[in-house]
């Protein structure tokens, strides 16, 4: 990994950089994805099948696009049945981290009769997005799905593209079942956030859409935002490690290589107050590409975005945290709880040498869907909330309204809406 010293102007540099992998940055696609959309809104299930076969090479009809109970009891048999075990604790951990989450309605009664309150629901009907082939993740099943349950909506459908021979991955087929999937269609891309968004004659329009995905998943999401809301447009994966001289160089280098593995387009940052550790790190992370599987994508990685920033001070390393807003965040050092009081910008916050990035994204109970490209700044992780919706409630009255009446009416009249300021002195006259 390159090794420089951190400065405004190499942090300049560096924020340059990352931003580059914005999703909004690829606008050759738009075009395409913005045709598959209009596509599947005029022609449904046609226009459905049609990309199913020329993208995934599987012919998918009405009769066959819904996964089938013995489809998934047949997942069951293709796992080992420790996995499935660990997936079910995991998503205990999740249910009960999400569950503090939840909010209850209120209503706020005054003594002259007036009502103010707010009620909040969960969404009808939540839909999520499951990569395929060997991007599938379980995981990401059960962080989408889990929240969706814990707010109580009742109806959640699950689109993932299908392999050659029509058939699911298991491990996506199993987390979906284990977190409370309603259905399960067989279906990728574009095409089917379209599907989601706008509704087939046999894909459901959902409420909201969750969900990673490939570049032209996300520019989908992007575009359909409004017609249904969504998580994030999400970005390449993201790790900043902040540490100082009493971490330990083996364990740092692994924690960033978990994250360059993704793909080629991910982010691993060292910014340290060491140079004796930046030097150590690096060392430990030519020795770990001897022997990682996943080897190749790592150095591609590294070599587009990996940085290892020797700060002058922790003040400046902090800064240089703050400022990239990174989806993880590590911090290993002397006091880990000090440093993080001043952290203002993080996805997730992992503390200490034991609190390993892969520790979210697989078992804690945290969400690991998390704002990237330096959205940490106003976004958060995926949460229960995403899942509700709040009314306001207002009953006033006569009591009440004849005490303010005139303030509204002024108010009003200074906009130039008379017919708003008549609705309330029409009571009065």
């Amino acid at each position: 990994m390159r090794t420089v010293s951190l400065n405004e102007e190499t942090k300049n540099e560096l924020l340059g950089n990352l931003l580059g992998r914005n999703p909004g940055s690829y606008s050759e696609y738009e075009a395409t994805v913005n045709e598959i959309i209009t596509n599947i809104r005029n022609n449904g299930d046609s226009a459905l099948f049609d990309y199913t076969k020329k993208f995934d090479k599987c012919d998918i009809t009405a009769d066959n696009i819904l996964v089938t109970r013995a489809e998934i009891d047949e997942a069951y048999k293709k796992l080992a049945p420790k996995f499935v075990e660990v997936m079910k604790k995991s998503a205990e951990n999740i249910r009960v981290f999400h569950e503090k989450q939840k909010r209850n309605s209120w209503i706020d009664t005054k003594e002259d009769g007036s009502i103010l309150g707010q009620r909040i629901l969960p969404i009808e009907i939540s839909g999520v997005y499951v990569p395929g082939g060997k991007a599938a993740y379980p995981s990401s099943v059960l962080m989408n799905v889990v929240p969706a349950k814990v707010a109580g909506v009742e109806r959640i459908v699950m689109c993932t593209p299908p392999g050659k021979d029509g058939s699911v991955n298991p491990g996506t087929l199993v987390a979906a079942d284990i977190a409370g999937v309603t259905e399960v269609y067989k279906v990728g891309g574009a095409q089917a956030i379209a599907a989601m968004a706008f509704g087939t004659e046999s894909v459901p329009k959902v409420d909201k859409i969750t969900g990673p995905g490939n570049i032209f998943v996300a520019l989908a999401k992007k575009a359909c935002f409004g017609h249904v809301s969504i998580d994030s447009i999400a970005g390449p994966s993201e790790i900043l490690v902040l540490a100082d001289e009493t971490a330990n160089p083996r364990y740092v280098a692994a924690d960033l290589l978990s994250q360059a593995e993704h793909d080629e387009m991910a982010s691993a940052i060292l910014v340290t107050t060491s140079a004796d550790l930046a030097e150590k790190v690096s060392s430990e992370i030519d020795e770990f590409l001897k022997t990682l599987s996943r080897s190749d994508i790592i150095k591609k990685s590294l070599d587009n975005y990996g940085y290892i920033f020797v700060a002058d001070n922790m003040e400046d390393a902090i800064d240089a945290a703050n400022a990239v807003a990174s989806e993880h965040l590590e911090i290993i050092t002397k006091n880990p709880f000090e440093v993080m009081t001043k952290i203002k910008n993080a996805g997730a916050i992992f503390l200490g040498e034991y609190s390993s990035e892969p520790l979210g994204d697989y078992y804690a109970g945290p969400n690991h869907i998390l704002p990237t490209n330096r959205t940490a700044r106003f976004f958060s992780p995926l949460n229960v909330d995403d899942f509700m919706k709040k009314t306001s409630i207002i009953a006033y009255s006569r009591e009440g309204l004849e005490k303010v009446h005139k303030d509204i009416e002024l108010f009003a009249k200074e906009e130039g809406l008379t017919a708003h300021a008549n609705s309330i002195s029409v009571r009065f006259d």
